[in-house]
């Protein structure tokens, strides 16, 4: 793993085995969970799949799976290393924020299909009330959701300066 000399590895590795098992504790895959946290904590945020496999003891092919993965969810970016034909994974300092982001997206995305189930239900149902309810809530932190990431910035500019 790239980084600073003082660091001790194998509390890393554990640090990396613990916190990666509070996101497969909350739904995500282990070996993506492992992935992302390597990633995390490396201190370039950048990695190749061989760096990944060699931290993690795993093979290739678990790593492919998994960066596929967190590629997919936008928690990675995976680049081309220039004059390389290997590719090199990479999260950004900024990924809670990105997350959050594309997730806002992801819930503007669903509005439609929802308002259709309340129609196709009828709002005064049972079912249709709760699709109702959870597209309310889903338009509401939408609409919150710029504000709370400009404030987010000036939260973060102030504690760790831009």
């Amino acid at each position: 793993m790239t980084g600073v000399a003082e660091r001790d590895e194998r509390a890393v590795v554990r640090f990396i085995e613990r916190f990666s098992s509070v996101f497969t504790d909350s739904g995500m895959a282990r070996m993506p969970a492992r992935v992302f946290v390597t990633l995390l904590v490396s201190e370039s945020g950048r990695m190749t799949a061989a760096e990944l496999g060699e931290v993690l003891q795993v093979s290739p092919a678990a790593i492919s799976g998994a960066v596929r993965y967190l590629s997919q969810v936008e928690l990675i970016r995976r680049e081309r290393e220039v004059g390389s034909r290997r590719d090199v994974f990479q999260v950004s300092d900024d990924v809670w924020y990105e997350a959050v982001f594309h997730k806002d997206q992801m819930l503007d995305r669903w509005s439609v299909p929802l308002k259709e189930g309340v129609e196709t239900l009828g709002p005064d149902t049972p079912a249709g009330r709760r699709l109702n309810e959870t597209l309310a809530f889903f338009k509401f932190i939408h609409q919150e959701m710029p504000a709370m990431l400009k404030r987010w910035h000036a939260y973060r500019a102030e504690t760790f300066g831009s």
